[in-house]
């Protein structure tokens, strides 16, 4: 059964990695001109999401160890990290991949029950983090930045967007989120009779994570701090990123090139979570950093730059992730 849904999952990926090549809509010289712009930061890029998935790997393990020893090494658990992005990457509405990919790697070494509360913690986190590099975004621009009516409506749009998503992750934390979470799962057509088999079945089990959830935010704060520090740190990192390819347009080592590094991704971000349902976020991450750099006064060009090199980058961590599938 874990070898032919690996078999599913690794087949899904494969399938979205090619139709993204074959959607590139990218002349093969634009392509490999960017390439050779980026020079040497292309492979500093690379080495950044090293590093950041290393941070994302010492989150779940943080996470794995507050229920008990984790019998899994750093490198193995660093292997089903780069998997489950690559896959939460190539199939529709991410999560449906990576997460259960993890789960039902981790299942066999610390049980489903310890897996699975393990897996919905990081994910929560990783999002919860997210919502407040948004906000961190928001109060950088409001800081640096002059406001035109336009960005102003835009900006009150993202801050209540950016409160109500805190709130609800707030009250995940103090309630727990798996037995809500099997129940909206239950709303999508073609989950229906699962989800509702697996509350029937399992209730109690999913009422224990939701026990473990809640007692991760009450009881074990420096877990809960410690966890989130590493997920938020992660995203300033990624700002770098960006700042490596301003660096290459011209622009100069500065607090404000940082500063407008991270409104690029984090605009960016935003604008393809919300087509997160499209495998790879097909258009919406290019159209993003387009609308991005043209806000902040900077040519089509860089924006064109950005989201190839970056679109180079997923590619190459995606396929990795998925050839990381194959390797015992």
């Amino acid at each position: 059964m874990k070898r032919r849904i690996n078999n599913i999952l690794f087949a899904v990926g494969v399938i979205s990695v090619v139709i993204m090549l074959v959607t590139f809509d990218v002349s093969w010289q634009t392509l490999w001109d960017s390439l050779l712009r980026a020079g040497y930061w292309l492979p500093a890029m690379l080495v950044l999401w090293v590093v950041l998935y290393a941070l994302n790997t010492v989150t779940w393990w943080t996470l794995l160890r507050e229920g008990g020893p984790c019998p899994v090494g750093f490198l193995r658990l660093y292997k089903i990290t780069i998997t489950g992005f690559a896959l939460n990457a190539a199939t529709p509405v991410g999560l449906l991949g990576g997460e259960p990919y993890k789960i039902m790697e981790m299942t066999p070494h610390v049980g489903v029950q310890r897996a699975t509360s393990s897996v919905l913690l990081f994910a929560m986190m990783h999002v919860f983090a997210h919502f407040w590099y948004w906000v961190t975004a928001i109060v950088l621009y409001l800081l640096f930045l002059p406001l035109g009516p336009g960005m102003g409506v835009l900006l009150t749009i993202a801050s209540l967007f950016c409160a109500a998503g805190i709130y609800l992750f707030l009250k995940g934390y103090k309630n727990g989120m798996a037995v809500r979470g099997i129940r909206w799962l239950g709303h999508i057509p073609g989950l229906r009779k699962w989800a509702q088999r697996l509350s029937e079945e399992r209730a109690e089990d999913l009422q224990k994570i939701d026990r473990q959830i809640a007692e991760l935010h009450s009881q074990s704060r420096r877990t809960f701090y410690t966890a989130f520090f590493l997920e938020y740190f992660g995203r300033m990192m990624h700002s770098l990123e960006i700042m490596f390819m301003l660096l290459l347009f011209g622009a100069p080592w500065s607090w404000m090139t940082y500063v407008q590094s991270v409104l690029i991704l984090a605009f960016t971000s935003l604008f393809a979570n919300l087509l997160g349902f499209i495998p790879l976020q097909l258009g919406g991450r290019e159209g993003g950093f387009a609308m991005s750099t043209s806000q902040l006064g900077l040519t089509g060009e860089i924006g064109l730059f950005i989201s190839i090199i970056c679109r180079v980058r997923e590619l190459f961590f995606t396929s990795l992730g998925l050839l990381l599938m194959k390797v015992k």
